[in-house]
């Protein structure tokens, strides 16, 4: 569990990290892995935004293009026309709903916190546009910068390390001076569960995750519903609830900030929990 205050400044408002705090997945597309998260119009995401903030969410995360492994990209122009309408129609209902912008386009970024998002998350670190990280430094957003090798379509393919830990922290030092360099005041850092990496990797990145607070930075854990838990108990991402609030609360207990999930109800009640545990400690 996070053991220091955090703060984010997002376009004028001022977020604190006290304790970790649960972003909901809220996907705009039709081919996500896990149906429960596919919201296709804005009207069901405004509901599906509604139910998450009732059930204690701080971040709703919106993405209109699927990352998963082989994923087809389908562009910034429908991705910006998939994303917008939910995220107008969710700021409109929820006013002071803080809201991500899942994509690796600068257009889309942009477009996105024109229209009510206050924080950007890239798969790609700003490796997949050139113009990503000035983009996110002008719309003076936090910048959740996670690792990948490759695209998503081509990810698993560099599934290659001779230490994954040491490496995904080298990237984050190189990524975390780009952003620096570019005017990106807050910077959040993400491992990429399940992006070029194999279950063993992944196990070995939830294993050792605490090592990423030497950067400073809150680390955003993304591990819901994904292929390692659901391929390692041998079911599917439907039945993969338990097995997901299991490794949230790992990684809670190795640092993570943010738990970004498909459900919010039982990532809340894994914070709450670990946070009693570790205050009955003090």
């Amino acid at each position: 569990m996070t053991n220091r205050i955090q703060t984010l400044h997002c376009r004028g408002k001022l977020v604190t990290i006290q304790q970790p705090q649960v972003m909901g997945i809220i996907n705009t597309t039709p081919d996500s892995f896990f149906e429960g998260s596919r919201q296709q119009t804005a009207e069901a995401a405004v509901m599906q935004a509604e139910r998450m903030l009732a059930a204690g969410a701080t971040w709703l995360d919106i993405g209109g293009q699927s990352t998963r492994p082989g994923a087809t990209m389908v562009g910034a122009e429908e991705e910006t026309e998939r994303i917008v309408p939910a995220i107008e129609a969710i700021h409109a209902r929820f006013p002071n709903a803080l809201m991500s912008i899942d994509t690796f386009h600068a257009s889309v970024a942009e477009a996105a916190v024109m229209a009510g998002a206050s924080m950007v998350n890239d798969v790609s670190g700003g490796q997949m546009d050139a113009a990503m990280l000035d983009t996110v430094a002008a719309l003076q957003v936090p910048y959740v910068c996670m690792h990948m090798r490759g695209t998503p379509e081509t990810m698993q393919h560099y599934a290659v390390y001779e230490n994954v830990v040491q490496e995904v922290l080298q990237y984050f030092i190189e990524r975390m001076e780009a952003c620096r360099k570019a005017g990106i005041k807050d910077v959040l850092l993400d491992p990429g569960i399940g992006f070029a990496k194999t279950i063993e990797h992944n196990f070995q990145v939830l294993h050792q995750l605490e090592a990423f607070q030497i950067l400073g930075a809150p680390v955003l854990l993304g591990v819901s519903r994904k292929s390692t838990i659901y391929k390692t108990l041998g079911i599917s991402a439907a039945e993969a609830l338990n097995g997901t609030t299991v490794l949230h609360t790992i990684g809670l207990l190795k640092g993570a900030a943010i738990l970004r999930v498909h459900d919010v109800k039982e990532a809340v009640e894994a914070v709450k929990l670990v946070s009693a545990m570790q205050q009955s400690a003090l």
